[in-house]
């Protein structure tokens, strides 16, 4: 009798125009990487996205085609213009209230973590961001000196050259500590 493989776990990596692109890019090479499905979502209308440095990329899917629900984890890359872009996305809004309600998993990097403060969704949390931008968090949540936070189900960066170590994180929390370690292994030459 054949066993029923079990389905991947997903991810929407949610995009606005003016996005990092690595904070984006790098997390999706990883999750995929360690075999879970990852859909770069559009808040534009569109799928063609113009990230920060005026790179283009094209998006899986819209936002609005999409029951961000569904997913795993929703992740939000920074990028000054492209945080603008994802406040003005109420169906992301939502999604990140009922999620951090729920307990269902977060990830958000460099100035990313800004949407959650603006939305009253870190109160009592632990999180890092862009150093600069935590100024919109409350007191007591940014952690000084830090690179990368986890706190329960929500994950936080600061910023471009955390974008891989972050997407471990990722991994990690959705696949567990084998799969992380070996992708982190053969993308960060760990020996």
């Amino acid at each position: 009798m054949e066993r029923k493989r079990a389905m991947a776990k997903t991810v929407a990596i949610m995009l606005g125009d003016g996005f990092e692109p690595v904070e984006a890019i790098g997390p999706a090479d990883v999750l995929r990487r360690g075999g879970v499905g990852v859909d770069l979502v559009s808040v534009m209308g569109r799928v063609e996205v113009t990230a920060a440095q005026e790179v283009s990329v094209r998006a899986d899917k819209l936002v609005g085609d999409v029951d961000l629900a569904t997913y795993d984890m929703v992740v939000m890359p920074g990028g000054s213009v492209g945080v603008e872009n994802l406040e003005a996305c109420p169906a992301l809004a939502d999604e990140l209230r009922r999620r951090m309600a729920a307990d269902g998993l977060v990830g958000s990097i460099c100035a990313g973590p800004t949407i959650l403060a603006k939305l009253g969704l870190l109160d009592g949390r632990e999180a890092v961001c862009y150093p600069g931008c935590e100024e919109a968090f409350p007191a007591g949540v940014y952690q000084t000196g830090s690179d990368l936070v986890v706190d329960g189900n929500l994950i936080t960066a600061a910023g471009p050259g955390t974008a891989l170590v972050f997407g471990i994180a990722l991994l990690n929390a959705l696949e567990g500590d084998k799969v992380a370690l070996a992708v982190g292994r053969d993308m960060l030459v760990l020996r």
